[in-house]
């Protein structure tokens, strides 16, 4: 803030004494407004936010970082919560998502996948269960599934026509009837054929860790399914050095570097 002058001065002064009376007023109506938005969400996925430290902390942090060590490199992903830009570094190559694109930045050529599929593919997995609460979402019925003889009820995600690369995707989120943490979650991927896929592939989330107020996996393992029966563990996938911040990083962070690439992928129809 730029001071005008001195003979504003004094008025600067009683402006901000009046904005600190106003700001209990300002707070209780955030706080009012997150109530009612809290309440929209089905009451089971309500009480999966609480267990997982609440969707009201959640929304107070605006970056989040974490690592996946690989056998033969170490991904470094950086998410802004806020505006979702996005930037995953390799020793080998960076990919990034700002301004509603994304980039690539591999000069040895020597990154395979889909680019635009991949750069946000970790943190939707990770940041379960409160990337549920986006906007666009349709929460639905389903049966619960049964794992080693107990039953996890769940509740049914899918998407409004648009939301996203994929919105064809379904998402099944299953959670322990005792505590009430995020325990499974099923999912079909249309991105490819731009149709409804029967084909589900699930995610056991048993393995946690508090990061600043927040209860985020610490590790997530595919398991094999045979006729819509869930089998024995297929890998599991780590989460290391996780921080979570009030401070998002600057749009600098995100931005194409001048040796990048925009790159493309398919849009569905």
């Amino acid at each position: 803030m730029k001071y005008l002058a001195l003979a504003l001065f004094s008025i600067f002064i009683v402006s901000c004494k009046q904005e600190k009376k106003q700001a209990p007023k300002e707070e209780a109506k955030q706080e009012k407004t997150l109530e009612v938005e809290v309440t929209a969400y089905p009451q089971e996925l309500q009480e999966v936010f609480k267990a997982h430290g609440g969707l009201d902390t959640w929304k107070s942090m605006k970056s989040l970082t974490f690592d996946i060590p690989k056998p033969d490199a170490r991904e470094t992903h950086t998410i802004n919560l806020h505006t979702r830009e996005d930037k995953v570094v390799t020793p080998n190559h960076t990919i990034g998502f700002s301004n509603e694109k994304t980039w690539l930045l591999d000069e040895n050529k020597d990154f395979k996948g889909d680019a635009v599929f991949y750069h946000n593919l970790m943190f939707y997995f990770y940041a379960m269960p409160f990337v549920l609460a986006d906007d666009g979402i349709i929460y639905g019925e389903t049966e619960p599934v049964v794992y080693e003889g107990k039953s996890y009820p769940g509740v049914k995600i899918s998407y409004n026509p648009g939301v996203g690369a994929s919105y064809k995707d379904l998402y099944f989120i299953h959670f322990d009837p005792d505590t009430k943490q995020m325990a499974w979650l099923g999912y079909s991927v249309s991105y490819r054929s731009g149709e409804v896929s029967n084909n589900y592939s699930w995610i056991h989330y048993n393995d946690w860790q508090t990061v600043n107020g927040l209860v985020l996996p610490k590790s997530i393992s595919w398991h094999k399914a045979e006729e819509g029966v869930i089998k024995e563990v297929r890998n599991t996938v780590p989460f290391e050095n996780v921080t979570v911040s009030k401070e998002a990083k600057p749009a600098s962070f995100f931005a194409k570097p001048e040796a990048a690439v925009f790159v493309e992928g398919k849009v569905q129809e």
